[in-house]
């Protein structure tokens, strides 16, 4: 019986076959990477930059902390000041999604009790980010990112 060789025509098909494999992979994830991608936070990053700390000082100053929880369906943000007291915002504007994809996206529409705002909400588990901007009662503006964690 005759032995088989490895000839140049089987190195090429190895070659290309491997090849092949590493730059449809690359695709696959150039593609899903692209098709994700939520968009561009600012419209202008330099005048953004600009601004940054005149408006951090001005978020600062208002001494507001931000808490969030997910309770019995409802989705809870706590704002205190700095004493630990609940603040009434004059508008309050909250966008809840994944990181990763804007697809499950939805502004909820909170109500404030007198302790916390709340609106009724059903969160897959896993992480999700509030991008809220409320704005205080001399038009100042606080504008935060809450990480929100569902256990499942």
């Amino acid at each position: 019986m005759a032995e088989r060789q490895f000839t140049g025509k089987h190195a090429l098909a190895v070659f290309v076959a491997a090849f092949g494999v590493i730059i449809t992979v690359n695709l696959v994830l150039a593609y899903s990477a692209v098709k994700t991608f939520p968009g561009l936070e600012v419209k202008n990053s330099y005048v953004a930059s600009q601004e940054f700390n005149a408006r951090l000082q001005e978020q600062q100053a208002l001494g507001w902390e931000i808490r969030a929880e997910l309770t019995g369906g409802l989705l809870v943000l706590y704002i205190t000041d700095q004493t630990g007291a609940p603040v009434e915002v004059a508008e309050l504007q909250a966008v809840v999604g994944r990181a990763t994809h804007v697809k499950d996206d939805f502004a909820p529409d909170f109500t404030f009790d007198g302790l916390a705002y709340a609106a009724p909400a059903v969160l897959g588990k896993g992480n999700w980010n509030i991008r809220l901007v409320a704005k205080s009662r001399d038009g100042a503006e606080f504008a935060q990112r809450v990480p929100l964690y569902v256990k499942g």
